[in-house]
């Protein structure tokens, strides 16, 4: 079981907190300077590690206007693959700019290769680990090129099953990968919410045995930050400038405050779930003298009986524990003792 990974020496999985990647896909929308202020408010959100998509149209479609060439329905409508791909891909030349400010920066950075031309482009550069996108989760030949790096491995199984996820992770391992997580997806752009069924990740947990996060393309963070509750080690958004800017991808990304609220949010989550713990908590500890606990509620003298009527449960707690109440019933005062003041095992008579 592969209980973390390690990606640019940050450690990820259950015992950290949640590992949260900015996507910036094509929301560059066909500016250098655009990707680079990406990476900028990234940092900024405190995202951990800023993500690109490495390809050009002709690596990932064919140059096809045929029927099954072309997009019917959703954000791309009547587009051919081909068009998407050249308005949305990031440009090779961009890359080396792109990687040298992020590490400047101080913020991680590597990419999803969609053909092996652009793993070898991203290892020229050093990329620190890779992602496979949900579309190539069933491109075995590509995922078993990416292993042989050597280098960490995130696989995204939107759309696929059970027993695909597990063949990418057998092609993985086959083919020298060490350090494997998967993330939940579902590939819609945008998903619904009730889409998700969060309730896969223990699964996933449990059934793979892998780190495993989550793609999130709901357009807000309440999905992202209920799956840390339920085990999400990483957290995928697309991430904008501006979610008007009318790019391929804006729509459904997270806008500079939002991904700042991830960020923060998703470590509050984290830290919440903390350990199996029943005792007392440190910021309880000031309020225990605020409990209930048993007081005179009469003037009493020594030798008197103990009736229920002379003592009360109440707070604060400087008394004994309401429990004994049926214990000091019926016993007699050792000493004089005060209306409204706290009862004592020693003002007792054996």
């Amino acid at each position: 079981m592969s209980e973390e990974l390690i990606i640019d020496g940050r450690r990820i999985g259950a015992k950290y907190p949640p590992y949260v990647v900015a996507e910036l896909s094509a929301n560059h929308n066909g500016k250098l300077e655009t990707a680079l202020r990406i990476i900028d408010e990234a940092k900024k959100a405190g995202a951990d590690a800023i993500k690109l998509q490495t390809y050009r149209p002709d690596t990932i479609t064919l140059d096809c206007d045929s029927e099954d060439f072309r997009i019917h329905g959703g954000l791309w409508d009547g587009r051919t693959l081909y068009e998407l791909y050249e308005e949305a891909h990031m440009p090779w030349e961009w890359h080396k700019p792109l990687f040298d400010h992020a590490r400047k920066l101080g913020i991680t950075i590597f990419s999803s290769p969609f053909d092996t031309t652009a793993v070898d482009l991203l290892e020229e550069l050093g990329a620190p680990a890779y992602k496979i996108a949900s579309f190539e989760a069933v491109d075995l030949p590509l995922i078993e090129y990416v292993a042989s790096t050597g280098k960490p491995m995130i696989i995204s199984t939107g759309m696929a099953d059970a027993e695909e996820i597990q063949e990418a992770i057998d092609a993985a391992r086959s083919a020298g990968c060490e350090q494997l997580a998967i993330l939940h997806c579902v590939s819609g752009y945008p998903a619904p919410a009730e889409d998700y069924n969060l309730r896969t990740i223990p699964d996933m947990i449990e059934r793979f045995g892998l780190v495993t996060g989550l793609s999130d393309h709901t357009i807000d963070n309440t999905t992202a930050i209920t799956s840390v509750a339920l085990g999400a080690s990483i957290i995928e958004k697309h991430f904008t400038l501006d979610r008007n800017g009318g790019g391929p991808d804006d729509s459904f990304s997270l806008e500079p405050k939002e991904m700042a609220q991830l960020c923060r949010d998703s470590q509050t989550a984290w830290k919440a779930l903390g350990v199996i713990e029943y005792g007392r908590k440190s910021s309880e500890q000031g309020n225990v003298k605020f409990r209930r606990s048993l007081y005179f509620v009469k003037n009493l003298r020594a030798g008197d009986l103990i009736t229920e009527e002379s003592i009360a449960s109440v707070r604060p707690g400087f008394g004994l524990p309401p429990r004994l109440t049926n214990e000091i019933v019926g016993k007699r005062l050792k000493c004089d003792v005060d209306a409204n003041s706290p009862i004592h095992l020693d003002q007792l008579l054996p």
